[in-house]
């Protein structure tokens, strides 16, 4: 897509979705940490069903990092994966405790040596816990990023760095939480809504088969 599109595609994201906030409900920098982690393979709605009960249990990071592993395992459960997701939040709270002074660090290289992170979770802490430029690639940003035209990849590494070239840094990461809002609303994976879509003028996919 040309600059003048992908800022007329910024725009109309924004109009429809003024509020481009994260799903995953937290009060704490790692909770959100811990949430993005419990995420993997589940879904937004059962993690935050279940992290109150996980907060309320463990309070801090020391907690967490004191915690027994057969306890956390068995309130993670509904979140799938719950072996690996325990082990990782209790190393990773005992690392931020130890290495990081109890906060989750602001650099992609800090972030990506905590168990169970990944870029796609380190762009969610760089954009929404430090402000920083970030692209989260998530399965909406690869599905719509590639309907809408701004990418023809399923990597997700060539993705982001696809996607931070044609983004203005001070928008990509809001960017990215209003492809997930859209993904949800309008262009879900079964059937896209390019008939009440506000973005379909500018859409590879519905220019090829509206």
């Amino acid at each position: 897509m040309k600059k003048k599109e992908i800022s007329q595609l910024i725009s109309l994201l924004e109009e429809c979705y003024p509020e481009p906030v994260c799903a995953l409900e937290y009060e704490k920098d790692y909770e959100l940490l811990f949430a993005a982690r419990l995420a993997a393979q589940c879904t937004d709605a059962r993690v935050n069903q279940v992290t109150p009960v996980l907060y309320g249990r463990y309070p801090s990071l020391g907690s967490l990092a004191c915690a027994e592993v057969a306890e956390l395992e068995s309130i993670i459960h509904p979140c799938g994966f719950f072996r690996t997701k325990a082990r990782d939040i209790i190393a990773a709270a005992a690392m931020l405790i130890g290495e990081f002074g109890g906060r989750v660090p602001d650099t992609m290289e800090a972030l990506l040596r905590l168990p169970g992170v990944g870029r796609k979770t380190a762009n969610l802490m760089l954009g929404d816990i430090h402000g920083k430029p970030a692209v989260v690639v998530d399965t909406h940003c690869i599905r719509l990023s590639n309907r809408i035209g701004l990418v023809s990849s399923k990597d997700p590494v060539r993705i982001e760095a696809a996607l931070r070239e044609a983004l203005p840094p001070g928008k990509s990461s809001d960017f990215c939480h209003r492809l997930v809002l859209h993904g949800r609303a309008v262009c879900t994976a079964r059937s896209p809504g390019c008939g009440v879509c506000r973005i379909s003028g500018l859409c590879r996919h519905y220019t090829l088969n509206g």
